[in-house]
């Protein structure tokens, strides 16, 4: 049997079996694939790069977590203290229905939570007192109101010395009235002799129920029979029964909680506001829910620059902390960088490696800031109620659109932190990473040329923001300046690096190390000279603004000297009574009564009128063209500042001439001549421009409220007393008062002595005159306190801080980034001590150096903005005191003190002995 091969036929191609060909894919779609896959492959590797360094991360996570805790702290507590409209009308109603406020006579306007009105003829408003009877008939039958009064000031006698609280009163034995207060302890108080007190009060007063408190002039005593807590106000508050009510003036803020039979509707509001009523009432259920973003003020814009830019300042700190971390990172990850490059990684994929390393370090520790500050501010809020806004919050929130905000700069801060890094990482010799040798730094010439350019116009930035006063635009300068003072400063350890040559071996290694590792070194010293000169800057600025108010005060008396008023209630003692109260209590070597004027009519103003040669022709309130203000400048008659003096008031009275010393401070030959003018039916004045031809003009203003008209004026024989004190003082001899037709009586007392006495002595003497009744001292210091302002040593203290942790950081890395040359010094025979002054050297480079560049930039930034706004106000007219230079030395002392404290620091908790390691063949 033969069997027949059958031939193949021609090839052909089977078009129905054939596979149908692959779709082309669009090459930005294989772009985003290929760079999510990148990505992904890099969050990975990160992942694992940071449980490997356990100690880095925790470091990292630790800079980065701490500000977003603070911050997430402020921003949940601010947003549980911000009420909004909804909860306001709780806290203000309580159980009642509306809270009516009888305002005007005339009809109002009122906005929608009745916090805003006014009146619709756009007449001054008043209203007279109503009565419960009247506000019932107003919302019709079956109505019930009580009353609540608030804002009334109290003195009452405490332990020690007089406490002034805030007087409340209202029937809390009525329910409507009770639901404004949360019951501590005790009952209501039922009768016009008791009263309730706030915790604050109990505990400042020391009082327990069914003790006694007194006023303070013991004109009334009060029996406690219950412990309150006003929600709206933490501090030491009483509740007085309405059936006491002391007099006050002006008379307290009045309103009535009301609880009708039906709802608060527009027609009842309506009716109401014609009427003169504001109403704040409960809105329906239906619009209870709305959203409140608040009102937006005009200068929340400005506010708001300056807040972003301030938070900027801060991200840079956080930045140049984190840094070095990451750039020591890199150093020791060189190898496996290398590896990725050989095995084709670009370098866009080598520096996403690194970035994620601060995509996730900065998503852990935004995570963990939140997570502690927001517990932080719900676990603490009792005492941040009671200490800090001294008001019960009412929900618990968390402001989530600002903590969303924390997260982004938290991570942003770590991207940023790893910027500089992941770039070095790309550029690195790929044989030098895999042989595990260093590549040497190379200082570029253009980013010494940029940060130049950036100090240089941050500064002009800065000056004309001071020119302008724009806080956003200085701080904007101060940012720009800073970052140019970054660019620099690699260049700037090299610099230092070859200089340091000739010193000795462990400042020439440290040196040597900060220059080899610029990347870890540079950012490290750029943070403490950021804190550093932000400290410098603004504590010259209030240092010299404390000086320019000290230099331009202009004291009413000598220094030392009190001035003691008498209550309206108070009785008056004997002169020889409080003039034994003042020496054994204040120390004061003479006493001497002062009076007040009084016109028939009522109150009036008794002033001595300038001659007309003297009268500068400009006032300080016109509207002066450039031309008028240099003539205004040049004139003599203009000046002396007529805006008044910083000094205690001395009012214009009748004098026989015992006070004169006490009042101005003259000597006895002009106190004399004083003397005998009074005498003879003169006046003396303390300002010799008020003399003219001998005489002196006094002008009588009654004050009337349509009107201020002058009531007299005569002339009067006067003496000047020049160069005594500083303001302006008129003293009226008998003769010369009765002729003005003006009655005058005591108000109080003048005493000298020769130093100024303080709040201790000051309490005493106010307790022991307790039995005349309440009494006020004003007491002059001759210019204001000269004490040490704590905010510019606060900053200083902040500044120090941060710089401490920077050099620890900075010396912790370079130790585990030196190891391997701390064992060969140990190879070659290094003394063990060695290791620890080379740590101490290498935080001596980081704080030492970053410091002095902080305070010569502080300095030169201070110099700056205060020159220029002393150049803007030159113009100026009445001329202000310009701000003078002032170098703020204690601050200075403590950021000089700092870095000695670090190298000891580093020395102190730096082992001496040195490694060895053994090779294993």
């Amino acid at each position: 049997m033969t069997a027949r091969r059958t031939r193949p036929g021609p090839a052909r191609v089977d078009t129905a079996a054939s596979a149908p060909a692959a779709p082309r894919v669009r090459v930005g779609r294989r772009r985003f694939a290929e760079l999510t896959g990148s990505w992904r492959a890099a969050l990975r590797i990160a992942r694992r790069e940071s449980r490997r360094a356990r100690r880095r991360t925790a470091l990292v996570l630790a800079m980065i977590a701490l500000p977003v805790a603070v911050l997430a702290f402020l921003a949940a507590s601010y947003d549980m203290a911000e009420l909004t409209p909804q909860e306001q009308v709780d806290r203000q109603l309580g159980v009642a229905d509306a809270e009516l406020r009888w305002v005007s006579d005339t009809p109002v306007e009122q906005d929608e939570w009745g916090d805003g009105w006014s009146t619709r003829d756009g007449q001054q408003p008043s209203a007279a007192r109503a009565t419960a009877a009247q506000v019932s008939t107003l919302l019709g039958p079956g109505s019930r109101v009580t009353e609540v009064r608030t804002g009334i000031p109290l003195t009452l006698r405490g332990p020690h010395r007089d406490e002034d609280v805030e007087g409340r009163v209202l029937d809390l034995a009525d329910p409507l009235a009770r639901g404004l207060v949360r019951f501590r302890a005790g009952r209501a108080p039922e009768q016009s002799g008791e009263v309730a007190v706030s915790p604050a009060a109990l505990r400042r007063l020391d009082l327990r129920l069914g003790r006694a408190v007194a006023l303070a002039d013991g004109s009334r005593a009060y029996t406690v029979v219950g412990v309150v807590e006003f929600p709206d106000n933490l501090g030491p508050v009483v509740a007085l029964h309405p059936g006491t009510v002391p007099p006050t003036s002006p008379p307290p803020e009045s309103s009535w909680l009301a609880d009708v039979p039906g709802t608060i509707d527009a027609a009842l509001v309506t009716r109401l506001n014609d009427r003169g009523v504001v109403v704040a009432a409960r809105p329906p259920a239906d619009e209870r829910k709305r959203l409140w973003l608040g009102p937006i003020e005009p200068g929340e814009t400005t506010d708001l620059g300056t807040s972003v830019l301030i938070a900027g300042l801060g991200l840079l700190e956080v930045v140049l902390l984190v840094g070095p971390a990451f750039a020591v990172g890199v150093r020791r990850r060189r190898r496996e960088l290398a590896l990725v490059a050989v095995a084709g990684g670009d370098a866009a994929q080598l520096r996403r490696v690194v970035l994620a390393d601060g995509v996730v370090l900065g998503v852990l520790g935004a995570a963990a800031g939140l997570l502690v500050g927001v517990g932080a501010a719900f676990a603490g809020r009792p005492l941040v109620e009671q200490y800090v806004f001294h008001a019960r919050f009412d929900g618990y929130r968390c402001w989530p659109i600002a903590l969303v905000l924390l997260a982004g700069v938290a991570v942003l801060a770590g991207v940023l932190a790893a910027l500089a890094p992941a770039w070095t990482a790309a550029r690195q010799d790929v044989s030098a990473g895999l042989a595990g040798r260093r590549t040497p730094p190379v200082s570029r010439t253009r980013w010494l040329a940029i940060g130049l350019s950036l100090v240089v116009g941050g500064a002009g930035l800065a000056a004309f923001g001071a020119a302008r006063t724009s806080a956003p635009v200085i701080l904007t300068g101060l940012i720009l300046g800073e970052l140019g003072l970054v660019c620099c400063t690699p260049t700037l350890i090299g610099a230092l690096a070859r200089l340091g040559r000739a010193l000795p071996l462990a400042p020439r290694i440290a040196l040597r190390d900060a220059s080899r590792n610029r990347a870890s070194a540079a950012p490290a010293i750029c943070a403490v000279m950021a804190a550093v000169a932000s400290s410098v800057a603004l504590g010259g600025f209030l240092a010299s603004t404390d000086a320019r108010n000290v230099r331009g005060y202009r004291p009413m008396l000598p220094p030392g000297h009190v001035l003691v008023y008498a209550g309206e209630s108070a009785r008056q003692p004997t002169l020889s009574q409080f003039a034994a109260m003042a020496r054994d209590h204040l120390g004061a070597h003479s006493v001497a009564p002062i009076n007040t004027l009084r016109c028939p009519t009522g109150y009036c103003d008794v002033v001595a009128e300038l001659p007309p040669a003297q009268v500068c022709p400009w006032q300080p309130g016109d509207d002066l063209s450039e031309a008028h203000r240099r003539q205004a400048r040049a004139d003599p008659r203009c000046q002396t500042n007529p805006m008044g003096y910083d000094g205690s008031y001395v009012q214009a009275g009748v004098y026989d001439g015992a006070a004169l010393p006490l009042l101005t401070g003259a000597d006895p030959a002009t106190t004399a001549t004083a003397t005998a003018v009074l005498r003879a039916g003169g006046v003396v004045v303390t300002d010799p421009r008020y003399l003219h031809d001998g005489l002196v003009t006094v002008r009588v203003n009654e004050m009337d409220p349509m009107t201020d008209r002058p009531r007299a004026v005569a002339d009067f024989p006067g003496y000047a007393m020049p160069g005594v004190v500083s303001g302006s003082q008129l003293l009226l001899s008998a003769s010369a008062a009765r002729h003005l037709d003006l009655t005058w009586s005591p108000v109080g007392w003048v005493l000298g002595a020769d130093t100024p006495p303080d709040r201790h002595q000051q309490e005493r003497f106010v307790s022991a005159l307790r039995p005349f009744g309440t009494f006020s001292l004003v007491v002059e210091d001759g210019g204001g306190s000269r004490d040490i302002s704590p905010l510019p040593l606060l900053l200083a203290a902040a500044a120090g801080v941060i710089t401490m942790g920077a050099a620890g950081i900075a010396t912790a890395l370079a130790a585990a980034e030196g190891r391997a040359e701390l064992t060969t010094l140990a190879a070659v025979g290094a003394a063990p001590a060695l290791r620890r002054m080379l740590a101490i050297c290498q935080a001596g480079v980081i704080a030492g150096l970053g410091s002095v560049l902080g305070i010569v930039a502080g300095l030169g930034t201070a110099a700056i903005v205060l020159f220029s706004v002393n150049r803007q106000y030159a113009n100026d007219w009445p001329v202000p005191d310009q701000y003078p230079y002032v170098v703020p030395w204690p601050a200075l002392g403590v950021l000089v003190l700092v870095p000695i404290v670090a190298m000891l620091g580093a020395g102190l908790f730096t082992r001496a002995q040195l490694p060895i390691e053994r090779r294993l063949d």
